[in-house]
């Protein structure tokens, strides 16, 4: 009986350490399994385009859609970046992006256009907000609802205090991106 046990713990050190051992060798590419960077040619042209990090690109469509382009949350938002209906055609106006606002489901499901208005969008919360905790927070939240914490000085301008962000799902949310956008940093530079 003892002998048995003795062979089970022996046997699952055993198999603990090898697994360790695996995943300290295999590390990097098991993670850029995890953290891939599909649909590098369309972000790298938007992601200089609109000078926004492509690693951040990466790090918010992981966040919102996990990289499934046909991704429609149960607020109606849309593909990669998963964005509503209403900021597409705004962002597309305001910036003359040639978009049928007719069918915008489709032409938000479209690769392309998704990340063009994705990151347009970011680009224009970066630059507004000056950081990238406050511009995340805006993407997710709205910029209404982010505006109104910062007079209210629930939370501060410069995005030093991330942790007050209020809405627990957006607290998380900053915080995952956050995570996500180092993690592409070390992965891929």
């Amino acid at each position: 009986m003892l002998k048995n046990k003795y062979k089970i713990v022996i046997g699952t050190a055993i198999m603990i350490f090898i697994v360790v051992i695996l995943f300290v060798l295999f590390k990097d590419k098991l993670l850029k399994i995890l953290y891939p960077k599909t649909y590098s040619e369309i972000i790298s042209v938007y992601a200089e385009e609109y000078d926004v990090e492509e690693n951040l690109i990466y790090a918010v469509i992981k966040a919102e859609s996990n990289f499934d382009s046909e991704a429609v949350s149960n607020r109606e938002a849309i593909g990669l970046m998963q964005i509503v209906k209403e900021t597409a055609i705004d962002v597309a106006n305001k910036n003359q992006i040639d978009i049928d606002t007719e069918n915008i489901v489709e032409e938000l499901l479209d690769i392309d256009n998704n990340i063009n208005i994705g990151t347009k969008y970011l680009s224009t919360l970066l630059t507004q907000y000056e950081n990238i905790e406050v511009a995340l927070a805006a993407y997710n939240a709205g910029i209404g609802t982010v505006n109104n914490w910062i007079d209210k000085q629930i939370i501060q301008a410069d995005g030093s205090d991330i942790e007050n962000i209020p809405y627990k799902e957006t607290n998380n949310y900053v915080r995952k991106i956050l995570r996500d956008y180092g993690v592409y940093n070390e992965l891929y530079g």
